[in-house]
């Protein structure tokens, strides 16, 4: 497995995209237009690309291309390159990739937009070096500048319209990435915002996603990156995300991803990712 397997960033100059040319349902995508124009429709949602907009497009979302000649960046990446950015940025990730249709497009003014450009300038420079023992770490730090700008830029454009569905959302995100080794439950979690569980329940549908669904993955997630990026047992990540033992947290892991947990770790011991 090489880096381009799990993260790669491409410039494209007046390309044109074939219907359904982005279908890798195991990556998540930044898609940005710096010219030109063009039809493209996200998950049954039809949008007209143009000059200086930013498309976020979730792993699990269909994308077909209508006509369309445009210039810009486009971002792949996996939730096991994801685990190796700095916790720091989960928040902002999670907002950007966890949202309503609506949501899908941001339109940042210009003075955004270029420095947006610039750093895909310079991740596009570094991605097509060699390749060096450091590169996945590099880049990773490169991902994570771009999802904090975008994140940056989308509270902007979201400050004028607040709302109480939308803050308790990204309050439940965060309370995931805060309390998700140790609650497993909807239950838990609505009680601790103060909600039913059909609220947030439908609060999650609404935005496209399932409540139980959003705290598995947290919990798959954290252990992939403990798996591969620690030497720690699988008692001991067991024990640390609150399983009550190995054997339980085993079965979790193969049912959630189709690997057991050392076969997931040997993966990734022939690349050094």
């Amino acid at each position: 497995m090489q880096i381009r397997d799990v993260f790669t960033i491409e410039q494209f100059r007046d390309k044109c995209f074939e219907p359904k040319e982005l279908t890798g349902e195991h990556f998540n995508k930044i898609l940005v237009i710096e010219k030109g124009r063009g039809e493209l429709e996200l998950a049954n949602a039809p949008y007209t690309m143009s000059k200086g907009m930013v498309y976020l497009i979730c792993k699990d979302k269909s994308v077909v291309f209508g006509e369309n000649v445009i210039s810009g960046y486009l971002v792949q990446f996996d939730e096991s390159f994801w685990q190796k950015t700095p916790l720091s940025a989960n928040n902002c990730k999670e907002v950007l990739f966890n949202r309503s249709l609506d949501s899908y497009t941001l339109h940042p003014d210009k003075q955004h937009f270029d420095h947006l450009l610039e750093l895909l300038e310079l991740t596009v420079s570094d991605f097509e070096l060699p390749d060096y023992s450091n590169k996945p770490d590099v880049l990773a730090a490169y991902l994570k500048v771009i999802i904090i700008k975008m994140a940056n830029i989308h509270f902007l454009l979201k400050a004028d319209t607040p709302s109480y569905d939308s803050k308790l959302f990204e309050r439940f995100v965060a309370l995931i990435n805060e309390k998700g080794n140790s609650i497993h439950k909807v239950d838990d979690y609505a009680e601790a915002l103060g909600v039913t569980t059909r609220k947030l329940s439908d609060l999650c549908k609404g935005r496209g996603k399932n409540a139980k669904k959003m705290i598995l993955q947290h919990l798959v997630n954290e252990a992939k990156k403990d798996l591969q990026f620690t030497s720690r047992s699988i008692k001991e990540i067991a024990g640390q995300l609150h399983f009550s033992n190995p054997y339980q947290f085993s079965n979790f892991f193969k049912n959630q991803t189709g690997y057991s947990p050392n076969q997931y770790r040997d993966q990734f011991v022939k690349i050094g990712i």
